[in-house]
């Protein structure tokens, strides 16, 4: 708010200034042109000079009104006088004429109505109209119109000069002697007379009279003087002219009360009275009651205008007349009233002159508005106890001076009065006031443009202090001075602003008061005292003597009035806001109750030399004149000449409150003295400053001998063999609140610079920084922002002398928390619990009170006691032991022995509690162990899941086998970028039962329907990048889907048209697809409808050798190799191979395929070969069948499919070996074999192998195998070529393995790594957590929530029903198991990533603790290798736990051949 007022305080300012001016500037051309056409000289002008003394004016009385003179007889006109009156020829009267009537008088055009004797009067009273045509005339002494109408044309004109009577008795305006001086009237006369000893102003001619009616102006003006007693060369005095005009008045013309002419010998004669009264005005003549030229001007008349509405204005002048004798001394202006506004102007249209107007006392009632003095008029109010007042309203009253006008108040040479000013506005431009006295001023806006005042306050103290009060505003622009050699008060409401260079307020004891702002502009001055002070001025009398401090320093006086007997010379006090871009100097400079302070980088506040000469600490001085330096907070440097020294001036004052001046050199009566600094106070001990901000220079230093300072000395100075040192700095004394100290800043109290001739140094001075209510807490600010430089060094010596001692700096006591001289926070990690400013009483904090991972922090305030307050070094630890998340949860329970022991205790508990829940829950569906054999069942029960793994979805009845034709296998491993399909070419099997042709294009729809669309392979690869799980999930769900549409096309839809058999196509019978239970073998069975009445169809067992059993799965973890076993198959080997034997033999080689493992099929391929020739072919010999391993053909994408060959045996001498797992070898007796390979003519898998009947032997039944090419065996498994992936590796940790047995202990460890991975996840979730919040974000979504979804799988399959679903599920578990890793990996880069850039960052960091970065930094990999390891043993346990599902019997894997078939 402070800086918008101040705002609008200047814009006013500008504004009014603006305006103000540039009328000022018209007014000043348009009466420059009028001195040019009035300035004559002449250069015989001689005579006798004589001065007249002042004596008061009376006004005259009123003259009596004779009859009324007629129209025709008396003036010769035509008409009447109560009709119209036309004056039509010239008329001269020799008497005073008095014309009365009620009609109109007419003056017409070119007649001239003249009465030319000295004081003739005309008078007209007329009712009518009144006119004065076009280059008429009217001369006479008096003339007086009373009338409705006025009118005077161009050209027209009334002379009253020259031709005045008598002036008023008791008057002095006709100057006395042969001087040629001016007569005067309005104002003074001039005289050319030159005294000596006496100023230009103290010597006039005529004196002014009748100024108490000036507002109805009705005298005569006065005859000037003339230099010659024998004849009267003088000018008269200018006549009368009174108009009063009811309504309206016209002036085209001429109204002329000038003075006469006085010529080159005598005084011209004072301008005579103009009183012009109408309602309304118009016209643009002349209207002049000027002084009349001659050897001294005569001085101006008097006019007034009271006219209510005026549309032209004339031009008017009361100037006084050119001097011809003395060119710069024109006659004094007249007054010229406008009586509607009450405004007096005082107008001598730049015409140069030393001669005065008086201005004697103004009207109460009513009070004038305006005052003018403009264009080189003088003005003076010369009485004692004299008043000037303008009207109380606030818009109008002003006084104007304007155009090198002056305004004098009291008599140069007896400067005893007085004075009041009471405007609402002051208003100088070019122009100057004086006082001779004393002046009291009350005004509202003060504005001041290249102009002066200047006050004289005299000898006489009683009335040496002198106010100046502007309410709203004060303003000096344009080099303007203020200036009193006495006391002087500047008071005000509003701003105080010294807009630039050369503005000056300066006095001997200078006080500015009650200002909102105040602003010191560059290069303008505040100063007291006057620098180069008058011997009678009044001085200052400054406290050199005393050590103690004045009591108004520290406690000043509420009332801000000018006190001569206060220490003060410069004191402002209540202001608001104060901006220094300038100079403020004095001896003892105060500021008491202001608000801030600012000092601009281009501003200075300086006492610098401005202290005492001698002082408690006064150097001294050596016979030779050497002298020492001065002493005030430093002991002042020695002064020293050929080995003889002499002590410097002895230090004294308070440091905690200094208030004393600096001292000087001591040589009090040499012109060479030295003086010390002065005091420069802010704020009181009561009314502290609220804010200092210094950007320039704030000083009070001691005088010095610099050579600069030298070689600007007098003459006299460079001769004198006197040496004194350097004065000592002085005071500077600040309360306040809080201080800003800008990088260019300047804070000095130092001493002076000793003499080139071997001076000592001056002392350093004191600065004190008294701050009040310093604030502690939590609501503690700094104080003081300091980037400049304080100094309160001591000066230094010349030649042999010393330096000065350095002064003090010093600051007030600093509560708790707080030290130094600005009473800043005591350093982080130290405290103060006592009172002081010294920093050792900042203690260290006790170290053993800091945590780890901890660091002190600055408090607000400062640290008062202790513990010192601290904080963690990171977010992610938390207070009050920058315990981390899983700290803190560690360290509630006892720390990390007991809550591990805890955790692992809760552990085994809640395992325990789901192993029982798992138990009563799903127990009933498992067996503990292998349950009897019943014998000639059709199926086994001993190996119930082996069972489910053989079985077809789609069962078969027995019936169906009887009429079975073959069985053709789908090729591809149904993925998505691999489908299931057929091949076009029929087996040689089906040909004699189908349609080529029809079967062609069932095959082409069996292959688009087993065919993905391209949306389901791209969810799929998205899920496997994602979710591996999600991605198996949904390729059983298509797979699935794939199958059930398979069936119902071939069920339902397909019309069976590639089949022969009528009875097929009727009954949509004949063709039906299968798929094993992992959904990766499909194929499709054909039957014979039982119209085709073919004996040979369909084959037995035997004709169909050799014959080829696909594997289903993949020999992956999820699908491994197995053989499916359906009726159909069942039935068929039932005709060489009991069921029984056959059902133990699938199992048996089941088992042995779930370890085989894709990617090392070359190892683990081997047992099954071994377990073949040493379990499986022995015993089907019996039944004249063998089997062997085989692998097909490659699909489209190189992908093999695995299997049995079956064939039959017949019995031979010659023994075929094969080494046995135990190493030994069986022999058996192997029949010839007639083996037929055929291949279909498509290139893919589709063969068949059949059993010839003939006998051959065992070489060509091994030839034939051989030529087979895809027979695995011993010899040729190490040539095996497969495929590796990039999950290749994972193969090491999941896979199938042998069943363990204690399925229940399995199942309890299982509950207990699963929840102790779940824990170790929350706890790595804490870990992160404390890291980073990102972090906890990666790990938990780089595999959306793959860290935690093993744990509700595991859950899922520990509680499912059935070994065959629970067996399924824990594959899924141990998918999300394995998956997880990718995040326990991320959570392994996220914590190396922080542990690199903790470690790096406490490197960066110098003066961090080394005891806050703990050891447990470096054990971030604890919980995620525990994720690990705790991933790696669930792996395990899951591969047993699905191997004892799986397999329930575990003499499926005995390597005794006997113990294997008798289970």
């Amino acid at each position: 708010m402070a800086r918008f007022h101040s705002r609008l305080l200047h814009f006013f300012t500008f504004f009014f200034f603006f305006f103000f001016f540039c009328t000022t500037f018209v007014i000043c051309l348009s009466s420059s042109s009028f001195e040019s056409a009035f300035w004559i000289t002449d250069s015989d002008s001689e005579g006798l000079l004589f001065h007249q003394d002042y004596s008061p004016p009376a006004p005259p009385p009123p003259p009596p009104h004779a009859p009324s003179v007629s129209c025709t007889d008396d003036l010769g006109g035509v008409g009447s006088l109560d009709s119209t009156c036309k004056i039509v020829a010239d008329l001269n009267l020799t008497r005073d004429v008095y014309i009365a009537g009620k009609g109109n008088f007419y003056i017409l055009p070119g007649v001239r109505f003249h009465c030319p004797i000295l004081g003739c009067s005309i008078t007209l009273n007329i009712s009518g109209n009144f006119s004065l045509g076009e280059n008429s005339t009217i001369v006479a002494g008096t003339f007086e119109l009373a009338a409705y109408n006025a009118s005077f044309f161009n050209g027209s004109a009334v002379n009253t000069t020259g031709w005045a009577g008598d002036p008023p008795p008791q008057t002095s305006g006709t100057p006395q002697g042969v001087e040629g001086a001016g007569g005067g009237h309005g104002g003074r006369g001039a005289s050319c007379l030159v005294e000596e000893g006496k100023l230009p102003e103290d010597v006039w001619g005529g004196d002014t009279y009748s100024w108490s009616s000036l507002q109805n102006p009705s005298s005569y003006g006065s005859k000037g003087g003339s230099t010659s007693k024998e004849v009267d060369y003088g000018g008269g005095g200018g006549g009368r002219i009174t108009m009063d005009i009811k309504e309206f008045l016209d002036v085209n013309g001429s109204l002329l009360a000038e003075g006469g002419d006085g010529g080159s010998k005598g005084g011209g004669g004072s301008g005579g009275s103009v009183y012009i009264k109408a309602h309304k005005m118009t016209g643009g003549g002349r209207i002049s009651a000027s002084g009349g030229n001659g050897f001294a001007g005569g001085g101006g008349g008097r006019v007034a205008v009271d006219v209510f509405s005026r549309h032209d204005e004339p031009t008017i002048y009361v100037h006084g007349g050119i001097s011809r004798g003395c060119s710069k001394n024109a006659g004094a202006a007249g007054t010229l009233y406008d009586a509607v506004p009450r405004s007096l102007n005082v107008n001598n249209y730049n015409l140069s002159t030393d001669t005065e107007t008086l201005l004697l006392e103004f009207p109460y009632q009513p009070l004038w508005t305006n005052v003018y003095i403009r264009n080189c008029a003088r003005a003076s109010v010369p009485l004692l106890w004299s008043r000037v007042q303008a009207s109380e309203l606030i818009v109008q009253g002003q006084i104007s001076l304007l155009c090198g006008g002056v305004l004098s108040f009291g008599l140069a040479h007896y400067a005893t009065s007085e004075f009041e000013l009471l405007a609402e506005e002051l208003l100088m431009s070019d122009s100057i006031i004086k006082v001779y006295g004393a002046l009291r001023m009350t005004v509202k806006i003060f504005l001041m443009w290249n102009s002066k005042m200047l006050i004289d306050g005299g000898e006489d103290s009683t009335v040496a202090t002198s106010w100046l009060e502007a309410s709203n505003l004060v303003v000096l622009k344009e080099s303007s001075v203020i200036q009193s050699n006495a006391n002087l008060g500047v008071h005000g409401q509003g701003l105080l602003n010294l807009s630039g260079s050369g503005d000056k307020i300066q006095a001997q004891r200078l006080v500015l008061s009650l200002f909102y702002s105040i602003h010191v502009g560059p290069g303008s001055v505040l100063r007291g005292p006057l620098e180069d002070a008058s011997s009678y001025a009044i001085t200052p009398k400054l406290y050199c003597e005393l050590q103690d401090c004045p009591i108004e320093l520290l406690h000043p006086p509420e009332d801000c009035n000018v006190n001569s007997s206060l220490s003060f010379t410069l004191q402002i006090c209540r202001v608001e806001d104060i901006t220094v871009e300038g100079l403020i100097k004095g001896s003892v400079v105060h500021f008491h109750r202001a608000r801030t302070i600012s000092v601009q980088s281009s501003g200075i506040i300086t006492a610098s030399g401005m202290g005492c000469i001698g002082g408690v600490g006064k150097g001294n001085f050596l016979d030779n004149g050497i002298g020492s330096g001065g002493g005030h907070g430093g002991k002042g440097g020695l002064g020293c000449y050929n080995g003889s020294c002499v002590g410097g001036g002895n230090s004294y004052g308070n440091s905690k409150l200094p208030c004393e001046l600096g001292s000087g050199s001591g040589n009090e009566s040499s012109a060479d003295s030295i003086a010390g600094g002065g005091i420069i106070v802010m704020g009181s001990v009561e009314h502290p400053l609220s804010s200092l901000s210094v950007e320039g220079s704030v000083r009070a230093d001691g005088e010095g001998f610099a050579e600069t300072v030298w070689q600007n000395k007098n003459f006299l100075s460079n001769v004198s063999s006197i040496a004194p040192g350097g004065g000592a700095g002085g005071t500077v004394l600040l309360f306040l609140h809080t201080m800003t100290l800008g990088e260019s800043a300047i804070l000095s109290s130092v001493g002076g610079y000793g003499s080139p001739k071997g001076g000592g140094g001056g002392g350093g001075g004191r600065i004190h920084f008294h701050w009040s209510n310093i604030p502690t807490g939590d609501v503690y600010q700094p104080i003081a922002r300091v980037k400049g430089s304080i100094y309160a060094r001591g000066g230094l010596g010349r030649d042999e002398s010393g330096s000065g001692e350095n002064g003090t700096v010093t600051g007030k006591s600093c509560p708790k928390g707080l030290y130094g001289t600005f009473c800043v926070e005591c350093p982080v990690g130290t405290y103060k619990n006592v009172s002081g400013s010294d920093s050792s009483l900042c203690q260290p904090c006790p170290a053993w009170e800091l945590p780890h991972r901890a660091i002190y922090i600055a408090v607000r305030g400062g640290i008062a006691e202790t513990p010192c307050p601290y904080k963690c070094i990171s977010d992610r630890y938390h207070m009050p032991n920058c315990y981390t998340a899983l700290e803190e949860l560690i360290y509630t329970f006892g720390g990390p022995w007991l809550f591990c022991l805890l955790l692992v205790g809760l552990l085994i508990l809640l395992a325990l509690v789901l192993s029982v829940a798992r138990m009563k829950f799903v127990g009933v569906d498992e067996l503990p162990g292998p349950a009897p054999t019943q014998h000639g069942s059709q199926i086994d029960h001993s190996f119930p899941f082996l069972e489910s793994l053989n079985e077809v979805l789609e069962t078969n009845r027995v019936e169906e086998s009887q009429s079975h034709v073959h069985r053709m296998y789908f090729m591809g491993p149904n993925t998505f970028s691999e489908p299931w399909h057929l091949p076009h070419t029929p087996p040689e099997e089906i040909k004699e039962i189908v349609y080529e042709g029809a079967y062609n294009m069932f095959v082409d729809e069996i292959n688009a329907i087993a065919a993905y669309q391209w949306w389901e392979g791209a969810i799929y690869t998205i899920l496997s990048v994602l979710a591996y799980p999600l991605a198996w999930s949904w390729q059983q769900w298509r797979r699935r889907m794939r199958l059930q549409r398979l069936r119902e096309f071939v069920r339902s839809e397909y019309d069976h048209a590639c089949l022969r058999s009528c009875r097929s196509r009727a009954l949509y019978e004949g063709l039906k697809v299968s798929a094993t239970s992992d959904l990766m073998l499909a194929y499709m069975d054909f039957f014979l409808g039982g119209d085709e009445k073919r004996t040979d169809l369909p084959p037995r067992l035997p004709q169909r050798f050799p014959m080829v059993i696909i594997f289903g799965g993949d020999g992956s973890y999820m699908a491994p190799f197995s053989l499916q076993n359906d009726n159909i198959l069942t039935s068929l080997m039932s005709q060489l191979v009991p069921p029984t034997t056959w059902y133990r033999l699938v199992a048996g080689l089941n088992s042995q395929l779930r370890l085989v493992r894709r990617g090392q099929l070359r190892v683990t391929f081997l047992p099954v070969l071994r377990w073949l020739e040493t379990h499986a072919n022995p015993a089907l010999r019996i039944y004249g069948v063998c089997i062997g391993l085989a692998r097909f053909q490659a699909a489209l994408y190189g992908y093999h499919q695995y299997g049995l060959l079956v064939s039959s045996v017949e019995e031979e001498s010659e023994p075929v070996s094969s080494g046995n797992t135990d190493g030994g070898v069986h022999t058996a007796l192997l029949s010839s074999v007639r083996t037929t390979y055929m291949q279909n003519q498509s290139g893919h898998l589709g063969e068949d192998v059949l059993l010839t009947q003939g006998h051959e032997s065992s070489d060509g039944f091994a030839r034939r195998r051989r030529s087979y090419g895809r027979l695995i065996d011993t010899n040729n498994l190490q040539m095996l070529e497969e495929k590796r992936d990039m999950f290749y590796l994972l193969s090491f940790i999941v896979h199938n393995t042998k069943p363990v047995g204690h399925q229940d202990l399995v199942g309890l460890v299982i509950s207990m790594l699963l929840l102790g991975d779940f824990s170790l996840v929350l706890l790595t979730f804490l870990l992160l957590y404390s890291i980073s919040l990102l972090d906890v974000f990666l790990v938990l979504f780089i595999l959306p929530l793959g860290i935690l979804l093993p744990f509700p799988a595991g859950i899922n399959a520990l509680f499912s029903h059935g070994p065959r679903r629970s067996a399924g599920l824990a594959r899924f578990y141990a998918l999300w198991n394995i998956t997880s890793l990718v995040n326990v990996g991320v959570a392994f880069l996220c914590g190396y990533i922080h542990y690199k850039s903790q470690s790096s960052s406490s490197k960066q960091i110098p003066n961090l603790q080394p005891w806050n970065i703990n050891m447990d930094e470096s054990e971030w990999w604890i919980f995620p290798t525990g994720l690990v390891l705790c991933k790696l043993f669930q792996s395990q346990l899951i591969n047993w736990h699905v191997a004892n599902l799986e397999i329930q019997d575990r003499s499926l894997y005995s390597n005794d051949f006997d113990l294997f078939w008798q289970s």
